[in-house]
């Protein structure tokens, strides 16, 4: 995750802590974030927790290929619970429930209520269609710390992305019902050769709708999302390098308008370096105080299977919410701390020292931004690199979606001789 507003522009945000260690100056982040981790290796993983695969929509995208119906092995309310007791015991700094959609989950608000009063800080990732009425007063009174509602385009756009007419008007409902009502909310977007393009309108609709954040998504090639890829659906490099140029613009703008909305990108840390770069153009100081923030972050080398982490539906433990195909291991036999510390499985090995396994491009002697980016997302690659009959693909190659030329990142001749 890449905070623009604050890399480009110096916002200060309560995730500050996590994200750039000691640099957090928010009093807001000291309240909320408790200990802050000596280095980003040695960080607790944020856990996206999907909680049920039932959902009332059918995305293009979706990266648990969810859909409305009951799906079975679903945890029960106790075994959440019992999740829960690990999860605060292990010191994660936040529980994201995730879907399918969370909402459709008859236990959710009992579950949230009971992370709260183990310490945990309970966020909610939902396409916000079902928040209006009585259902918006209880979300808000959850206790939650944020509500990300998703959207993906405007009006028709969106609709047709999620598979529902009038699924753009009814997720503005709960944007506007729960702000209303004092809950923190956000926007979130996968950006898509569907909906890029309106990157403006979008933009337009945060500061006309008082939406205080927007994530952009960059597009993970799993569940239906790897089909999209498959259609080039997702970005050209050129066209990620345009959206980029549109989103640290319209940041700025916000930044000098004093409007105050963050915006951040989530699943390429080659935007930290493509930020950065445009900074050493236009402020060569500020440039090497952001260098040191995103050093220090690590990006991929310390995202997935450190720094974030997964748990399905079912109770299967996974390196990030886009590593659906590969399991660690299930909460109803180990607790996810024991499981997330065990490097005898080698993926969860490899992820916690990327540095001696990634290979090609983003090979940390190949790249000279490797200490800035980390090899990005890992599940990306393996998904990129999986064979047509769905056996496991590389994971320790070039991510795809690095939008830097080989001249951009330092590659030499004789290096990307050897890193094709």
């Amino acid at each position: 995750m890449i905070h623009v507003s604050k890399l480009y522009c110096e916002h200060q945000s309560p995730g500050d802590s996590i994200r750039y260690g000691q640099d957090s100056k928010s009093p807001i982040a000291a309240r909320s974030q408790g200990q802050v981790p000596k280095t980003a290796s040695q960080r607790r993983p944020i856990v996206v927790w999907n909680i049920t695969r039932k959902c009332n929509l059918r995305c293009l995208h979706c990266y648990t290929d969810s859909e409305a119906k009951d799906y079975g092995g679903e945890l029960t309310t106790d075994q959440c619970k019992v999740v829960l007791d690990d999860l605060a015991a292990f010191g994660v700094p936040a529980v994201l429930f995730s879907g399918g959609e969370p909402t459709t989950r008859p236990d959710l608000l009992e579950l949230v209520a009971y992370a709260r009063s183990k310490g945990l800080r309970p966020t909610l990732s939902t396409n916000g269609t079902l928040i209006h009425g009585d259902k918006a007063k209880a979300v808000a009174a959850a206790g939650f710390t944020y509500v990300g509602i998703s959207l993906d385009g405007i009006g028709e756009v969106n609709d047709h992305f999620r598979g529902l007419p009038g699924a753009f008007d009814r997720a503005m409902t709960a944007f506007r019902s729960l702000r209303e009502l004092g809950q923190r909310v956000g926007l979130r977007m996968t950006l898509t050769r569907h909906n890029f393009k309106h990157l403006e309108e979008i933009f337009d609709l945060l500061e006309a709708e008082r939406i205080p954040r927007a994530c952009f998504y960059h597009l993970a090639y799993s569940g239906r999302g790897q089909s999209l890829a498959g259609e080039r659906m997702d970005l050209t490099h050129a066209e990620t390098r345009r959206a980029m140029d549109l989103i640290l613009r319209r940041t700025k703008d916000f930044h000098d308008r004093g409007v105050d909305i963050e915006i951040l990108t989530v699943d390429n840390h080659v935007d930290g370096v493509y930020l950065y770069r445009k900074l050493q153009a236009e402020d060569p100081e500020r440039a090497e105080r952001v260098r040191e923030l995103l050093e220090w972050n690590g990006g991929g080398r310390w995202s997935s299977g450190v720094g974030i982490g997964n748990i399905d539906f079912n109770g299967n433990v996974h390196a990030d919410q886009f590593w659906m195909h590969y399991s660690f291991g299930n909460v109803k036999d180990r607790p996810f701390s024991e499981i997330w510390m065990d490097t005898s499985d080698p993926v969860m090995a490899g992820l916690k020292d990327k540095a001696a396994k990634l290979h090609g491009r983003c090979a940390a002697d190949a790249c000279r931004y490797w200490k800035m980016c980390g090899g990005s997302l890992r599940v990306r690659a393996e998904r990129a690199t999986a064979p047509a009959d769905g056996g496991p693909g590389d994971p320790w190659s070039p991510d795809p979606a690095c939008y830097l030329t080989d001249e951009e990142i330092g590659l030499t001749t004789d290096a990307a001789s050897h890193a094709t």
